[in-house]
């Protein structure tokens, strides 16, 4: 038997950061503590985190579902399908189920990334900005070790981001530097080719979702012709059923899918995802979606199960100035789980 309680943190942004769907300078995230009842172990502690314009379940009647959820928390352990329509809380109960019966001690998968020993590749995330900004990030990146580096593109001028990306190829080959790019659906379906071609002299890895989610004959015709490989995102959120998602795979067939667990129903959803990706030899990878280190913690060491040699997109741990203390760190172009200690303190 459990019990389990919640509470709201608002995360600082250490400045503030870009997006397609404006600039964020603070964002609230929410932690669910679950105790056994009937054990010694310190409670287990899980993240559900939204994002506005975005996660399906970032909506009126967030908190008043979070406290149903926990009032009723036994029947909910035993039904996660009950909150198919809620996949944050239902990553949040996972997470903190395989906490608290782990002993409470954050180690939800325990492996070689837990015990210190192997780090996970990552990307470097530069967050849309003035091109001056970003190229002073992408820069810090490259200093730091990156070789694979995600952009956003869609916010600036077009020829001011096309630039940008001839002065990286100058001096990193594809060879040295991998380059990724993230459009959000910025690109309309009549400009999208012109545009993907244009991005494609510049050796680039994958772009995702170039187009709006939803258009999937649209989406299925980029897929087929564009010279850099596509990945969708925004596209995975909000499906439910399997055969749905199943019948979305099989007739668009990106080159891959980003797998965000917040946004798609947990370990549970994304596992789904991934057995459907396997099925149609789809490749994919893992990213955190602004998750503080709790939640970033949990989706990095179930990442490191699934043996992606991919660099994954595990970076976000560093963007605020009142993140959860952890022994999660950036080094050497990877998330490392160091021997450090939590502390928890600010989930009261």
């Amino acid at each position: 038997m459990y019990k389990a309680r919640y509470v709201k943190h608002t995360l600082k942004f250490k400045k503030p950061s870009g997006t397609s769907r404006g600039v964020l300078t603070e964002k609230d995230t929410y932690y669910i503590i679950l105790d056994n009842v009937n054990g010694a172990y310190a409670p287990g502690i899980g993240e559900c985190s939204t994002i506005k314009g975005l996660s399906m379940d970032a909506r009126d009647g967030y908190e008043k579902k979070l406290k149903e959820v926990c009032q009723d928390i036994n029947n909910y352990i035993n039904n996660l399908e009950e909150l198919s329509g809620w996949p944050s809380i239902c990553f949040g109960i996972e997470t903190a189920l395989k906490d608290v019966d782990g002993g409470g001690k954050r180690i939800l998968f325990p492996s070689e990334f837990t015990e210190g020993k192997i780090g996970i590749p990552i990307n470097g995330l530069i967050w849309m900005g003035t091109i001056d900004v970003m190229r002073k990030e992408i820069k810090e990146k490259l200093d730091a070790g990156f070789k694979c580096i995600k952009i956003k593109v869609g916010n600036e001028d077009f020829e001011n981001e096309l630039n940008l990306l001839a002065e990286i190829r100058k001096t990193f080959s594809p060879e040295s530097l991998e380059i990724r790019l993230d459009a959000n659906g910025a690109f309309s379906e009549t400009e999208v080719y012109d545009k993907l071609d244009r991005l494609a002299e510049y050796d680039i890895h994958s772009i995702e979702q170039p187009i709006k989610k939803g258009m999937w004959s649209d989406m299925e015709a980029v897929c087929h012709s564009s010279p850099i490989p596509i990945a969708l995102d925004e596209e995975l959120i909000g499906m439910r059923e399997k055969s749905e998602k199943d019948m979305m795979v099989s007739y668009i067939h990106p080159q891959y899918l980003i797998l965000k667990p917040s946004l798609i129903g947990g370990f549970k959803g994304a596992e789904e995802w991934i057995e459907i990706a396997n099925k149609y030899d789809v490749k994919w990878w893992t990213t955190s979606a602004l998750e503080s280190n709790i939640g970033l913690n949990a989706i990095a060491q179930w990442a490191f199960t699934l043996d992606n040699k991919l660099p994954q997109g595990l970076g976000t741990g560093q963007l605020y100035t009142n993140n959860i203390p952890s022994p999660l760190v950036v080094e050497n172009a990877g998330l490392w789980h160091k021997q450090g200690a939590w502390d928890t303190t600010l989930i009261a």
